[in-house]
């Protein structure tokens, strides 16, 4: 912490930092903006949001505390299902307004960098239609938005006995028409009972991968499926969620260098365990933190809560 401090930018690069006492006086005549005793810091990054999509629900949260798990909401037709069709039904303008009024929440929280991921229409025209939006929203407003393909969130209800064809679309035709349009820096995958297995996800993360996307995991967030240790194996540069993780997959991780985003907020929401953060943090793996913005499971973007949230819960050794 720097009291009575001055930051001398030029362009987007910070070229010096000190006490105001202490600038050089090469740069005593530039024009300055006095930030009036407030605290200034590096614009924070959310790494895992799903900023685009229709409707909300909140009917969800009374169901978890009638005692419903998220499995059972998502049987009964609720969970990510209930976003797909409301996501399929809205247009573009209507998902860029709701989106771009979420981003201006965010921007007042001090978020400069958003990850924002497909996966709410699950077919070609909505899928494509969200990744659409984001390069819109990306031209329109302040923030840097990083866009991820999550066609791989769930087999959408048409493919549920066909599912090689829904993969066949993915690596065949989504894959490729996403990374050759740039609508998208990474591919995502949700390896988990109900998504996809470990083998499936090979398969789809191996096509990113040819196709020249980055690659991100959704692992092992309400059991042991094996998604760390999978991440790991592709060199994914995350692998998100992670409350089950074992040590296999963490040490795995470590010596692969890929990184374990944390999402507190859904854990808060849906009463499931915290990520061992200190486990991983111990092991060598590197800990974000995000804030899993989406419209059932984390209704919320305010990563400043998460932070808040990861520090109680899991960094301290008590916790281990």
């Amino acid at each position: 912490m720097i009291d009575q401090a001055a930051v001398v930018f030029e362009d987007t690069q910070i070229i010096w930092v000190g006490t105001e006492q202490a600038l050089p006086a090469r740069h005593a005549d530039e024009d300055s903006v006095d930030c009036r005793q407030r605290l200034v810091i590096p614009g924070l990054i959310d790494c895992h949001t799903h900023l685009c999509f229709g409707g909300w629900r909140g009917d969800e949260f009374e169901m978890r505390l009638q005692g419903r798990s998220y499995q059972d909401i998502a049987a009964a037709g609720g969970g990510i299902r209930s976003t797909v069709a409301a996501t399929r039904l809205a247009t573009a303008g209507q998902l860029l307004e709701k989106s771009l009024y979420a981003l201006e929440g965010m921007l007042d929280l001090g978020i400069t960098t958003v990850e924002c991921k497909s996966g709410y229409g699950l077919e070609r025209a909505t899928e494509l239609k969200q990744l659409e939006v984001y390069r819109q929203l990306d031209r329109q407003q302040a923030i840097d938005l990083v866009p991820t393909f999550l066609g791989a969130h769930r087999v959408p209800d048409e493919y549920q006995q066909c599912r090689e064809d829904y993969i066949h679309l993915l690596c065949d035709v989504l894959i490729p028409e996403v990374s050759g349009q740039k609508l998208a820096q990474f591919c995502d995958v949700f390896v988990e009972e109900g998504a996809f297995s470990v083998a499936e996800a090979r398969q789809i993360l191996s096509a990113a991968k040819k196709a020249g996307l980055g690659l991100k995991v959704h692992a092992d967030q309400l059991s042991n499926g094996g998604g760390a240790k999978l991440a790991a194996e592709l060199g994914a540069v995350s692998a998100e969620h992670l409350e089950y993780a074992d040590q296999q997959g963490i040490r795995a991780m470590a010596r692969a260098g890929t990184v374990a985003v944390s999402l507190p907020l859904a854990s808060l929401y849906l009463r499931e365990p915290y990520m061992p953060a200190r486990q991983m943090l111990d092991a060598g793996v590197q800990v974000a933190v995000a804030t899993d913005f989406n419209p059932g499971s984390a209704p919320s973007y305010h990563l400043p809560l998460a932070m808040t949230l990861a520090c109680r819960n899991q960094i301290g050794r008590a916790h281990v």
